[in-house]
Formats: structure tokens, sequence, C-alpha cells
């Protein structure tokens, strides 16, 4: 199934793209997800407090993405 990932800040930076489209198998949960987008792009290990938000609302790991979410990785927020 497709889905949409949306990146922001320094994943946007580490990723090198502000969205990705990709094809992902059907029952997969945003855990998984994680540890896939890991694997294609290893430099996400130095940023693992990353939160992540389906359909423009905050979802926990084991949410099971369906198709056609709008899935969005969002860096923690600094500041002072």
């Amino acid at each position: 199934m497709q889905i949409e990932i949306l990146l922001f800040g320094i994943l946007r930076d580490v990723v090198g793209e502000n969205k990705l489209s990709r094809q992902v198998m059907s029952g997969i949960t945003l855990e998984t997800l994680r540890h896939d987008l890991l694997n294609t792009f290893p430099a996400l290990a130095h940023y693992k407090n990353y939160s992540i938000a389906v359909n423009e609302a905050y979802a926990e790991n084991g949410y099971t993405i369906q198709e056609n979410d709008v899935v969005a990785l969002i860096p923690p927020v600094s500041g002072g």
C-alpha cells in the first residue's frame, strides 16, 4: 500500500527530502516503519526521540498504518 511521509526540521535535513512516497506492506505498524526508515536512512539513529503523527494527530508505535495515511516525522522541539 502507498503512504506519504512528511519530514520536518533536522529530520528533513538528514533524509534530504521534505516528503517521501513509500510503498509498505499492509498491516505495518509505526514501530516497524521506524525500523524500515532507520535501515534506509542510518543517520536517523542520532534522532531516535522524534514523534510521529498520522493524519495530523500524534500516534503511538503500535498504530497500524492504513492505505493513504499521511505520516509526519516531527523532531523534538527545543528552544530557549
